[in-house]
């Protein structure tokens, strides 16, 4: 019988919260700095976000539900918390959310969220379990910055450099992500990129990548004379909560995610 408890389970509620968080606090903060009102186009934007986070979450325990039988029983569909015609309605719940509130922004927004989601469908449906996993992180959150300006109305210019930031971490968040179910992967034979590099390799490389975005960027913005304090605040804040990762993949994964929000409101603070 599905429960209330399952139906959150689906959609990955930290991870997904904290995507929303971002999104919704890197739009405010390119209003504000632009002059545009904060208002429904912000609110438009960050359930667009949600939506297709809501999508992404259920459909990948809907794909996964036979691994995580025998990987990860306690998930919301082996344990029987939620049956998998229910992950597919949950999944198609967000994706029209996504594309309803996505037309009233216009279409460049509604094809960029199209393009962020189609990427994380293909992860859940073919690449996770291949050496090419790491693709659709570096397109989807490579994505996400062009996506959350053209939807409050921002010009694209004005992060235009973002997914050159964006990439490394995505591809630090999926080594970390993938490291926390190693072995449940190995034991299906998944030959995602982690189990290729190997779990002490992958770990390594992921919490590298994390501090070196971290300390590159805001070294950066030092140099350059552009970080407020609060910038400079949020920065270290998330540079000691990715530091802290290394006692082990499950601490490094959630200090990445707090990591995300601290850095995306950080950077955006000190580009303005």
């Amino acid at each position: 019988m599905t429960s209330a408890v399952g139906l959150v389970r689906l959609i990955h509620p930290a991870p997904a919260l904290a995507v929303m968080t971002l999104s919704a606090a890197l739009g405010a903060i390119l209003s504000a700095q632009s002059g545009l009102p904060i208002g429904s186009r912000l609110l438009l934007t960050t359930l667009a976000v949600a939506g297709s986070q809501v999508l992404t979450g259920a459909l990948n325990d809907w794909a996964d539900r036979a691994r995580d039988t025998l990987a990860q029983p306690s998930k919301p569909i082996p344990s029987g918390a939620a049956s998998p015609r229910a992950a597919l309605l949950v999944a198609a719940f967000g994706a029209v959310l996504q594309v309803g509130a996505s037309i009233a922004l216009g279409a460049l927004p509604l094809l960029l969220g199209l393009l962020a989601s189609a990427s994380a469908v293909a992860y859940n449906l073919v690449l996770s379990r291949t050496p090419l996993s790491v693709l659709p992180y570096l397109v989807s959150f490579g994505v996400l910055p062009w996506w959350v300006a053209a939807g409050v109305g921002v010009e694209l210019e004005r992060v235009a450099v973002a997914p050159l930031l964006v990439g490394p971490f995505a591809a630090a968040a999926h080594l970390a992500n993938t490291v926390r179910d190693f072995d449940g992967d190995a034991r299906i034979g998944s030959r995602n990129l982690a189990q290729v590099l190997g779990r002490r390799v992958a770990f390594n490389l992921a919490w590298a990548l994390a501090m070196t975005v971290g300390a590159t960027v805001g070294v950066a913005l030092l140099v350059g004379g552009r970080a407020a304090p609060a910038a400079v605040g949020l920065g270290v804040t998330g540079l000691v909560a990715a530091a802290q990762g290394i006692a082990g993949p499950r601490r490094l994964w959630a200090g990445m995610l707090l990591a995300a929000v601290c850095w995306t409101a950080a950077w955006a603070l000190a580009t303005g």
